[in-house]
């Protein structure tokens, strides 16, 4: 049976290259423990998605068309066939460059509950 290999990811309609590692964590509705006395009980809470994907930093690509504070649209597609989708994802921390190494940036988003299809 085939499991998870590669994650693409998709940011404002471009493919990005991304490294072995690519971490997706899906948001949405969570159960948070409230606890009284001598039991727990739960609450209902939202939980930020959040995705991470080292990217090398290419010649010729400027470090602004990657990184802005804008919203946008963030596909993460899944060699298994499923692909999340963001309507409102945005970066949340400028990334280092990493010199020697390929110049790889690690980029982190941010978003809500995402759209999956499969």
């Amino acid at each position: 049976m085939q499991t998870v290999g590669i994650i693409d990811i998709i940011w404002r309609g471009r493919a990005f290259p991304c490294e072995t590692g690519a971490k997706a964590k899906i948001g949405g509705m969570k159960n948070t423990p409230v606890i009284y006395g001598r039991k727990v009980g739960r609450a209902e809470s939202f939980e930020a998605s959040e995705v991470t994907a080292v990217i090398p930093l290419e010649k010729g690509v400027r470090y602004g068309n990657l990184w802005d504070t804008g919203e946008g649209e963030l596909q993460v597609r899944c060699d298994t066939g499923q692909v999340f989708t963001w309507g409102d994802a945005f970066l949340t921390d400028h990334p280092e460059i990493t010199g020697g190494e390929g110049g790889k940036m690690e980029f982190k988003w941010a978003g809500g509950a995402p759209e999956e299809v499969l």
